[in-house]
């Protein structure tokens, strides 16, 4: 499956703000995912940053206010364009919002903005004052009513030594918003999908609980890979501390019973569940209302069993039909495919992704993962050591294409 930046032309617009150092490490985090990044600097932004630095990280020309009036300057604008898959101005001072706005065309960035055709991402970034000033926040509304998406601007110390709302968003987090821009429309476009991942807690006393070794790791790949497939999704997050991909809706929760209560609420209008979280079998039928205390001794912790989550979304799924797919994961330390096998019958699940977890290269807490994905017709597929993201593009491929065939 194709990242959502490969080959895409991506027109990156500098104005004259101190967050124009941000936007050359934008331009590389881009560059590094497969884009394609012309950069357009303003006469303020040059004060700032050289086009040089931006040439540097992106191996392309970056662009100044002089090329509008050179040998190619009555088409170059328009070069620029029309060639755009997304054009991102980041930041987006004051001034140039407000020429935005009001269809002005002074210098090449906005020229060129005039004639593109492309979404237009805004990430605003100016002292507070001037970002809640009327006018600067009028001039954002008639933008974002024409269609602008505008990231930010987030809270915290500024440049004048005031703080407030007007710095630039990390480049990280406005590469994630560009990312799933460029995902709308994808094969999974207005499909409902639900993800869990990451470990339970069970509780044995205020302090400490039952757990495992689940990092979440596999769980936010198969995240990231629906909504670069234009998916809207839901993730329920256990016992994990990575950040959701952005674009996803995500429910924090602790125990089993927490996850199952949130994965039923999730799914009941839903198109496809990724059970990727690794939930507690047991927990303490009595969880002490105090820390157990180290002197006082504890000869024993007597368990039950949890909810089993998947058989109560299987028992749903007869009354209701959601969600249409359902794909279960299975961590087994012996007869990896008997067991997988039958739990993929038990559960009344569509496909189920087994993997070894004794193997030392792959599975908990590292970055590669080695999987056979199964499904409810006998067949299986084998794949190698691969990277957990690889790993969600080739289930969430097969989830497409199943979900094809229902329609069919």
């Amino acid at each position: 499956m194709k990242s959502p930046f490969d080959n895409k032309h991506i027109l990156l617009g500098v104005t004259g703000s101190i967050a124009a150092y941000k936007a050359a490490d934008l331009a590389s985090k881009l560059a590094q995912s497969g884009a394609l990044v012309d950069v357009i600097l303003t006469q303020a932004a040059v004060q700032f940053i050289t086009p040089l630095t931006f040439q540097s990280v992106t191996g392309r020309r970056a662009y100044v206010d002089a090329d509008l009036w050179g040998s190619e300057g009555h088409v170059q604008h328009i070069g620029l364009a029309h060639s755009a898959d997304q054009l991102v101005i980041a930041p987006a001072s004051a001034n140039t919002l407000a020429k935005l706005a009001q269809g002005l065309a002074d210098n090449l960035l906005t020229v060129t903005a005039l004639a593109a055709t492309c979404p237009l991402m805004i990430a605003p970034a100016m002292d507070g004052g001037m970002y809640q000033h009327p006018a600067t926040q009028a001039n954002l509304e008639i933008l974002c009513q024409r269609g602008a998406i505008q990231v930010g601007p987030a809270e915290g110390h500024l440049a004048s030594g005031l703080a407030g709302p007007g710095r630039m968003v990390e480049p990280a987090e406005l590469l994630g918003h560009i990312r799933l821009a460029l995902a709308r429309g994808g094969p999974l476009s207005g499909k409902k999908v639900v993800v869990t991942a990451g470990g339970t807690q069970e509780p044995i006393d205020p302090v400490r609980a039952i757990t495992n070794r689940s990092s979440g790791k596999q769980g936010m790949a198969l995240v990231q890979a629906a909504l670069d497939l234009g998916a809207q999704v839901t993730l329920i997050a256990g016992s994990t501390p990575l950040p959701a991909p952005v674009g996803a809706r995500r429910i924090d929760v602790r125990t089993a019973e927490e996850m199952r209560k949130a994965v039923l609420g999730a799914t009941h209008d839903a198109d496809i569940l990724l059970m990727a979280a690794a939930v507690a079998d047991f927990r303490p039928a009595q969880a002490a209302g105090q820390k157990i205390k180290k002197d006082a001794g504890l000869s024993q912790i007597r368990l039950e069993n949890t909810a089993d989550i998947l058989a109560d979304v299987a028992r749903e799924k007869e009354s209701s039909g959601c969600p249409r797919i359902t794909v279960g994961f299975a961590a087994e330390s012996k007869d990896l495919i008997q067991n997988a096998r039958a739990k993929l019958a038990a559960k009344k699940l569509d496909l189920i992704v087994a993997n070894d977890i004794t193997a030392v290269d792959a599975g908990f807490t590292v970055d590669d993962n080695r999987v056979t994905i199964l499904d409810a017709a006998g067949t299986a597929q084998s794949l190698p050591l691969m990277s957990k993201i690889e790993v969600a593009e080739a289930v969430l491929e097969r989830v497409a294409a199943l979900l094809a065939e229902t329609h069919d």
